[in-house]
């Protein structure tokens, strides 16, 4: 049964994974997590401060942490951050202790839905996203694929929608 495994959704910023996380959860009956919250919530600040103050080096070593915690628990849905999977040891341990859902989006979709959001680091300061997230692109989707067990595209599809198909996906597994 999918609800005894652990769930990591991975993929690019604007994906859907924390969005889909918790659809997933609340139709499991699974405890959500999203590792950036996670780092906000222990730390008292927000992601781009910590990025500001210890840039992005302290930050992926935060998330590191953090993430290996949240991944030795049982029976839960984790959204990553979409660098996470820049550290050989999150990928890992990510596929050692649990199902690796890659949530793939494409580029304009990204570009909607982050466009007035303030609080991704990478974004500020970047005035052409388009190259920022192709260069992410080129960077991390090979990683994505390295781990995935399963991938699915979130870009015409409501977030219930994509979070039942991952579920029936895991019930095959």
């Amino acid at each position: 049964m999918a609800e005894k495994r652990n769930i990591f959704l991975i993929g690019p910023m604007g994906a859907g994974k924390s969005t889909i996380g918790r659809q997933i959860a609340q139709q499991l009956g699974m405890d959500f997590f999203d590792s950036d919250q996670e780092i906000e919530k222990r730390t008292g600040a927000d992601i781009a401060w910590i990025f500001d103050l210890e840039g992005e080096d302290g930050f992926r070593s935060r998330e590191e942490k953090v993430i290996n915690e949240l991944t030795e628990k049982q029976g839960v849905v984790l959204a990553t951050g979409g660098g996470s999977i820049l550290s050989k040891e999150t990928r890992n341990r990510l596929s050692a202790r649990g199902i690796v859902v890659y949530l793939e989006t494409t580029i304009e979709k990204q570009m909607a839905r982050t466009q007035k959001d303030k609080r991704r680091p990478l974004l500020q300061g970047s005035n052409t996203p388009r190259e920022l997230y192709e260069e992410l692109a080129g960077e991390r989707v090979p990683l994505y694929e390295e781990i995935a067990d399963i991938t699915i595209k979130t870009d015409e599809q409501s977030a219930k929608g994509v979070a039942s198909y991952i579920i029936e996906k895991i019930e095959q597994i």
